[in-house]
């Protein structure tokens, strides 16, 4: 079952990685798919936005909290997993869509921001030992990250961060709720 998570982030990695390539190659044209706030055209970017990255640094940071987070979240079932990051993905980029700012909106970070929420969130509202020792770990490791939902520079959507954090909550919240395995 592990090698079947590792597959997956893998080809997730892989996938996201070759959609920047293709990008590099159009000169990041596709870019223009990112989120759009209020514009209803822009609505079904939503689940486009996270795999486009306005650069190489982009990329690789997003990667790296992608692939640590999803990790840890592993200790639950893949379904569990992709039903989350869908659910992450969803409620992040109806947020941003509904209240972020006039730009383009693109990068996994919102997922990202949802995923190290949802491992402390967790711990919250399951209670069970190893989620209450991830939540600690990614606290005391990765706790500074809560810094990123702050307005600081104007390139990066720190409404995808906000928004991430609050629907990586709610996504633990509602996992919960269903007992999903």
């Amino acid at each position: 079952m592990l090698t079947q998570k590792i597959r997956f982030l893998f080809s997730l990695c892989a996938l996201i990685i070759v959609v920047h390539v293709v990008n590099i190659f159009l000169q990041y044209r596709l870019n223009q798919y990112g989120i759009q706030p209020r514009q209803l055209p822009s609505l079904w970017t939503i689940f486009i936005a996270p795999f486009l990255h306005g650069s190489i640094y982009h990329l690789a940071n997003n990667l790296m909290g992608l692939c640590l987070f999803s990790s840890l979240y592993f200790v639950h079932s893949l379904k569990r997993y992709v039903y989350s990051s869908i659910i992450i993905i969803a409620i992040t980029g109806g947020l941003v869509w509904l209240f972020g700012r006039n730009a383009t909106h693109i990068g996994a970070s919102g997922w990202v921001f949802g995923l190290w929420s949802l491992c402390i969130a967790t711990a919250w509202f399951e209670r069970r030992f190893l989620n209450i020792v991830i939540a600690l770990f990614v606290i005391l490791f990765y706790g500074g990250l809560i810094y990123g939902v702050l307005p600081r520079d104007a390139r990066v959507s720190f409404e995808s961060h906000l928004f991430g954090v609050i629907a990586g909550a709610l996504c633990a919240y509602i996992n919960s709720k269903r007992k999903l395995k």
